[in-house]
């Protein structure tokens, strides 16, 4: 941890999923974009900085294939474009100022009154800052959770996400030993699904294990309306 470092950032990310018509290798295809709203405040020796805008613009295309047994699953690839403000040296920064390639695969299990698991694996393959020639290395991150339907649409358990990085980082070419991130983080989830197939999730998560990056909390609400 840094001494006297301090990191708020509150989102709104609206995100619009387009579900295509066909069949393309037995899966849905499925287009999404991602556009998120950040409020970005940032502390450190007693000086703070703060910015509001958009964030890193994410887009990608999908397959989407249904099991049958409320199982599901997604292949897919995202790009990360680096839409977010940024300067060098400063300290809020509302965008990476790189470009990123993040292959995916997801799996879902929903039931009313019963098992719930969800787990999304995600490679994410960073590229060179321009303005630092900074190349992150690559991470290996999973979003996870599990539950139990209660019953009424209701479902309770855990979630939460763990990120490790697989190769140092590079300044200029050169790799920077000891510069591998790595969190887990886990909390309580409560999620509530209506007959139209709308639904709203709380879920509250706690960083651990954190290496080479802020620790923290995030508070989430998210919310999906088919139209």
């Amino acid at each position: 941890p840094i001494p006297g470092f301090k990191l708020s950032v509150d989102a709104v990310s609206p995100r619009f999923i387009w579900n295509m018509e066909g069949n393309v290798l037995g899966g849905n295809p499925v287009l999404h974009l991602v556009m998120p709203l950040l409020s970005k405040r940032v502390g450190l020796g007693g000086v703070t900085q703060a910015k509001q805008g958009l964030g890193d613009i994410t887009f990608g295309a999908a397959l989407a294939f249904h099991h049958g047994n409320g199982s599901h699953s997604v292949v897919a690839l995202d790009v990360v474009a680096p839409t977010g403000d940024y300067k060098a040296g400063d300290l809020a920064n509302l965008g990476r100022n790189h470009w990123s390639l993040q292959p995916l695969y997801a799996y879902s299990r929903v039931s009313p009154d019963g098992l719930n698991a969800d787990v999304k694996t995600v490679l994410n393959l960073n590229r060179r800052n321009p303005d630092t020639d900074y190349r992150s290395g690559t991470e290996l991150i999973i979003d996870y959770a599990i539950g139990w339907g209660v019953g009424k649409g209701w479902v309770a358990g855990v979630g939460g996400s763990l990120v490790e990085q697989l190769s140092d980082d590079r300044l200029g070419g050169t790799r920077l030993p000891d510069s591998r991130t790595r969190m887990f983080a886990i909390g309580p989830s409560v999620r509530y699904q209506n007959a139209e197939g709308a639904f709203i999730t709380f879920k509250w998560q706690r960083e651990t294990s954190v290496r080479n990056r802020a620790e923290g909390s995030a508070f989430w609400l998210v919310a999906s309306l088919p139209i």
